[in-house]
């Protein structure tokens, strides 16, 4: 009970932050609906939401490919959380309200990494289920770039090749494609580690 609680609070929490940068976008006149949407940012934090609500809905006798989506998303914001500490702290990249800012960056990447520790999968995941969750961050930068060859518009300037050329966007996407592989494994090995933990306690 305690734990869906947990969820549910940051679920909406989480849904307040992205419709309050929305509206505040909407005020000043800046709002481009495929352009915010197409940030890992706010995707990743949607995926996030999802994971809690469907947690919720499965809180005991949970279906396996429940904690496979919770690992995906898991992996995701601590890719986000990592990404933007790292690269994107002092940039525009539409959460300039700094509490939307702090709850999508930092809050909810950190709440959803300690859910997962808190409440690890009761099977291993496997390497090859593991391996899935590299998919989608590696069709969101093909989108990303993609979109962006034709509308000029890149949703963060690593992957605009106007700062430095392919060969610069190349190393930072090699680079991130690493460190998601890193976060996968660690991700998995936790599952792992803390599921047998908590069977020898049951």
């Amino acid at each position: 009970m305690v734990l869906a609680v947990y969820r549910a609070a940051f679920a909406i929490l989480v849904v307040a932050a992205i419709a309050a940068q929305l509206a505040d976008l909407v005020s000043r006149g800046v709002f481009n609906f495929v352009g915010f949407f197409s940030y890992f940012t706010i995707e990743s934090n949607l995926i996030g939401v999802a994971a809690f609500v469907i947690a919720i809905r499965w809180q005991t006798n949970r279906p396996h490919w429940v904690d496979l989506v919770r690992g995906a998303s898991t992996v995701y914001l601590t890719i986000t959380f990592v990404v933007f500490a790292i690269l994107l702290s002092n940039t525009d990249v539409d959460t300039a309200l700094p509490w939307v800012d702090l709850v999508l960056h930092k809050i909810f990447p950190i709440v959803v990494i300690a859910d997962w520790l808190i409440d690890p999968p009761a099977l291993p995941i496997t390497a090859r289920q593991a391996a899935f969750w590299i998919v989608y961050p590696l069709a969101w930068v093909a989108y990303a770039l993609t979109r962006g060859a034709f509308t000029g518009h890149y949703p963060y300037p690593f992957l605009d090749p106007a700062n430095g050329g392919y060969g610069t966007v190349a190393l930072y996407i090699v680079g991130i494609f690493l460190l998601g592989m890193l976060v996968i494994a660690v991700v998995a090995a936790v599952a792992r580690l803390r599921g047998r933990g908590s069977n020898r306690r049951a």
